[in-house]
């Protein structure tokens, strides 16, 4: 049994060294298949001081798969929020719905409408299709009193942000986003309050339109900041972040980036691994493939990438045990003909 665990050890360690050769120029986030991207705020006409005046919409769309997420809305609608505004919002988040992956075991969303008062309009359990989404954003009425942040946060965190609200548990490894829009400064304290919820494992993006506070986004915003604090001058150009928020969330199809795999390529995030079709069995190379024969297929359990040096060198190693322990028994039985010759 410890012979075979080392063996597997061995295999493992080889295939990876070999895997890491073959698809190591794809193991990289989306950032570095698509270049550097500028950072973090759109700023159509007035340039905000301290930020950058343009974006990368760059993603391709037909590239985009968005990973699963348990995704909170945590939209302000307070009076300054005029109801024209708010319903650019609502459809700022319906172009996000659409731009993602909707279901029981893909995205769940959820929405935390606030102002001076909290009112959670929906939990991460109850739609799981875009259309029934889409149709709730719809039917939401602006609050129209005062800019608790604070008070929002905690409450998506300790209410919206739990497995009996419809969040999967942490052993899913399921990321859990929040996605902050506000026009004003909050009226409560918002560091401390989005502090514990980060360290929850919540990932916090925060959205500023026209007079919101940028020290406030910043306190409630996760690391690093270029990445997740966004400004916009209007609400009439927030439907802009639907590109950059794809870009965001979203994971990319290695395979359709290009791939020489002769037969399958297999997309695993922002990597790929190659397969063969029925019949065939890969080369070394682990890309290219080769007709499976009668031999190889009644082997196909043993003759696999552990089977070079680690199995060669073990099975020289049993053939020399074994030749060692001949020799011992042949030495002791010499011996034991002597004795019994002495004594007779």
């Amino acid at each position: 049994m410890t012979c075979f665990i080392c063996i597997s050890v061995f295999c493992l360690s080889a295939f990876l060294m070999e895997a890491q050769g073959t698809y190591g120029p794809y193991l990289r986030n989306h950032n570095q298949l698509y270049g550097d991207r500028q950072r973090s705020h759109f700023t159509p006409n007035v340039p905000v001081p301290g930020h950058s005046n343009s974006i990368n919409f760059g993603a391709p769309a037909q590239l985009c798969k968005s990973r699963p997420l348990d995704l909170v809305f945590i939209i302000d609608s307070s009076r300054s929020v005029r109801p024209a505004e708010f319903e650019k919002v609502k459809i700022f988040l319906s172009e996000m719905v659409d731009s993602l992956d909707i279901g029981t075991d893909a995205t769940r969303v959820a929405l935390v409408n606030y102002a001076s008062t909290v009112n959670i309009e929906f939990l991460l359990k109850k739609f799981f299709s875009k259309a029934e989404v889409k149709q709730a954003f719809s039917r939401i009425d602006p609050l129209s009193t005062g800019t608790m942040t604070g008070l929002a946060i905690k409450t998506a965190m300790e209410q919206v942000f739990t497995e009996g609200a419809g969040a999967r548990p942490l052993k899913k490894n399921i990321g859990k986003v929040a996605i902050i829009v506000t026009d004003g400064r909050p009226q409560d304290k918002v560091e401390e309050v989005a502090a514990a919820a980060r360290a929850s494992g919540i990932e916090i993006y925060a959205v500023g339109v026209d007079r919101a506070d940028m020290r406030s986004l910043k306190q409630m915003a996760s690391q690093p900041l270029d990445d997740h604090v966004f400004y916009v001058e209007t609400y009439g150009v927030i439907e802009k972040l639907t590109s950059k928020f794809r870009e965001t969330l979203c994971g990319f199809n290695a395979c359709a980036l290009g791939h020489n795999c002769q037969h399958i390529c297999v997309n695993n995030n922002a990597s790929y691994f190659c397969k063969c079709r029925e019949g065939y069995v890969i080369n070394s190379d682990r890309k290219t493939c080769s007709k499976q024969t009668n031999e190889e297929a009644r082997g196909d359990l043993t003759e696999n990438a552990c089977m070079c040096e680690a199995q060669i060198a073990f099975q020289r190693k049993i053939q020399n045990s074994i030749q060692s322990l001949t020799s011992r028994l042949d030495d002791i039985s010499n011996r034991v003909q002597q004795f019994d010759l002495r004594r007779a």
